[in-house]
């Protein structure tokens, strides 16, 4: 993969120059603000957004910590709409029995599956961030579920990224 990279001079591509002119510009308060409308349900590639930033040489510990708290600061966003506005919604539909059982089941259960989704970098945990806040899941658990996987992905994505920078010649 580095062969390639190499080969077709993928460091001058206009899509690494206008990434590389975004960290210029923007750095970390870029970074920050990029993953908190990354972890609502805008769809713009926080990952990708780590690995250009940590490959165009931002410090990858301080950059997986930005990254991570901005996420959060999103994905709390979708927890908060989804807890003051989609929980009447919900009632109606289903019941206040329905809706306690379920809640009672992510209870037990949910973590595990919010913990899978939030260390696989491409599965949609900004949505499970709306289910969280639908069924009521204590904040400090939500917080807790929301930071720690994506502080482990942004940290590792970010040591890859700035690796991938020295060996293609971007840092």
């Amino acid at each position: 993969m580095i062969f390639v990279f190499k080969t077709f001079e993928v460091g001058k591509m206009q899509l690494f120059l206008d990434s590389k002119n975004f960290v210029v510009k923007y750095g970390f308060v870029g970074i920050f603000f990029a993953t908190i409308l990354a972890g609502t349900v805008v769809p713009l590639g926080s990952p990708a957004f780590v690995v250009a930033a940590a490959s165009f040489g931002l410090n990858p510990a301080l950059l997986a910590l930005t990254a991570a708290a901005g996420f959060t600061i999103g994905m709390t966003i979708n927890y908060f709409l989804a807890y003051n506005l989609g929980r009447p919604f919900l009632v109606k539909k289903m019941g206040v029995e329905a809706l306690e059982a379920v809640t009672a089941l992510w209870n037990r259960w949910g973590w595990i599956l919010y913990v899978v989704f939030g260390v696989i970098p491409i599965m949609p945990v900004e949505l499970l961030a709306l289910v969280c806040g639908l069924l009521k899941v204590r904040i400090q658990t939500f917080l807790v579920l929301s930071f720690m996987p994506r502080l482990a992905v942004f940290t590792v994505l970010a040591y890859f990224g700035e690796a991938l920078g020295g060996w293609i010649g971007l840092i």
